[in-house]
């Protein structure tokens, strides 16, 4: 009989081992597995058991979260969805999550362990801490009036801080409501079939994630080049360009929409925006030095993270000297970000220096105490030396005093800025976009504490009108006063 109690005692034994055995399997050898599963949605009742924490602009709430008393209880809510979209980006308990609202999640959701007093005792438990506080960059009185400007045309807008690197606007037109993207009914499923549908790309974050041509606006890089090269000693001496210029090796002759531009000076080229000057700039100085002038603005690089990954801008370093001409004044296959067009302006308006553009000013956790900051960092050391940077800067001025740029003149300010005019479609034959480029120093201080690029799609003027800053100078003239006051 005891014998018989043994062999039970030992069988059942084996049985506990083999349950503890399995039970280990599953919960530490398969445990991401499992996790991963779509069927299991503990996860998910977690990450939406509690209220996301909240992203902020000076001071302003962007987002919020209501408890709608579900399994997946709070969805996300935005006061200003449109205004702030590009910068936010969207949190769906069906789509997943952009923008701010994807690269800082750790944080808002509660997972980052810097927001834990006891960091090791949460990774153990996995236990989620109330969600941070994601502190931005952005002012919201140039946020303002960049969106209002665009009015819905097509089109994006970038402000930057020169000595920091700071973002102050980011947006993009047509934008959308990240609210309707929130929950997971039937009303979230069509709003995103609405949104993937729309001819206008309301989900497409221009400012960072569309490049286009950047016409003439890149002249500033050509002139750059041409000042760093010594191919330009003095810019107030001819620079002995015909009108129309024939591009080396082609029978195509280029030509200008402005007149005066037969062997005009840098200064004036610049002001109204010659392209024969600046063409015959290009391929004097030719590709290899070019791309390398380029390439220290920013061009031909994977693109910067601010956090949200952003495209790169294209120059290119194989071309013959037709093509690195048309590339030299922003056509052929140069390419730009209105966020690298931005840096190009800043870089400039901070005496040479480019500095890494950012938008997360600072992380907070519950209690309100800091957990990371955002912090200036330079990238490498001068684009170009002091004295080009001094002479773009004055090259700039120039042209809203008294070339294509005066109206994005500021009474009492100090501006800088270059129109652009960017050919596409086959021949050309689609309306051009509309860009324009600037700078902005108040009368008190010792720096610029603005720079803005501004890009309009289905800009509603005539040709001319464009090339001469009517629709984008604007809107970059109101986006430096908000940032300015």
């Amino acid at each position: 009989m005891i014998r018989c109690i043994r062999h039970v005692a030992a069988f059942s034994l084996l049985l506990l081992l083999a349950l503890l055995a399995n039970a280990a399997r599953v919960q530490v050898l398969h445990s991401a597995e499992y996790d991963a599963n779509p069927a299991n949605r503990r996860a998910a009742i977690a990450r939406w058991g509690q209220p996301r924490g909240d992203i902020w602009a000076g001071g302003e709430r962007l987002t919020g979260s209501v408890d709608t008393g579900e399994g997946l209880r709070y969805e996300r809510t935005y006061p200003d969805g449109e205004l702030y979209a590009p910068v936010t980006g969207y949190a769906s308990q069906l789509y997943g999550t952009t923008m701010l609202e994807d690269t800082e999640d750790a944080a808002l959701s509660g997972r980052d362990t810097r927001l834990a007093p006891l960091p090791l005792w949460g990774e153990l438990t996995r236990s989620l801490q109330p969600g941070g506080q994601v502190h931005t960059t952005i002012e919201p009185a140039a946020q303002r009036a960049g969106y209002a400007g665009l009015r819905g045309r097509k089109g994006a807008v970038v402000a930057l801080e020169p000595s920091t690197g700071r973002i102050l606007a980011l947006v993009s037109s047509p934008s959308y409501d990240p609210g309707l993207l929130s929950g997971n009914s039937a009303r979230v499923k069509t709003a995103w079939r609405r949104l993937l549908a729309d001819p206008r790309q309301p989900l497409l974050n221009r400012a960072i994630r569309q490049t286009y041509p950047p016409g003439s606006t890149f002249k500033i890089v050509t002139a750059a080049a041409a000042l760093d090269t010594g191919v330009v000693t003095d810019i107030d001496a001819p620079t002995r360009t015909p009108s129309p210029y024939n591009l080396v090796g082609t029978r195509h002759l280029l030509r200008n929409e402005s007149a005066g531009c037969a062997d005009a000076p840098l200064r004036e080229a610049f002001a109204v925006s010659c392209n024969t000057v600046f063409a015959k700039l290009g391929a004097t100085v030719g590709t290899p030095e070019m791309a390398r002038t380029a390439a220290a603005f920013g061009f031909d690089d994977e693109g910067p993270r601010i956090p949200s990954p952003a495209l790169g801008s294209v120059f290119g370093d194989t071309m013959d000297a037709a093509q690195v001409a048309l590339s030299s004044i922003g056509q052929f296959d140069t390419r730009a970000t209105p966020l690298q067009m931005a840096s190009v302006a800043a870089t400039v308006a901070n005496g040479g220096i480019r500095m890494r553009p950012y938008l997360v000013d600072e992380i907070t956790d519950g209690d309100g105490d800091v957990v990371a900051r955002g912090r200036p960092e330079p990238l490498g050391g001068p684009v170009v030396p002091g004295y080009v940077a001094r002479l773009l800067q004055q090259m700039m001025v120039d042209t809203v005093t008294g070339g294509t740029a005066t109206r994005a003149a500021i009474p009492g300010a100090l501006v800088g800025g270059k129109t652009g005019t960017a050919q596409h479609g086959v021949d050309n034959s689609r309306k051009p976009y509309a860009w324009f480029v600037s700078w902005a120093q108040a009368p008190d201080d010792s720096l610029p504490a603005v720079a803005v690029a501004v890009v309009v799609e289905d800009a509603e003027a005539r040709r001319s009108d464009i090339s001469g800053g009517g629709s984008a100078a604007p809107i970059a003239r109101a986006v430096m006063e908000a940032a300015l006051s």
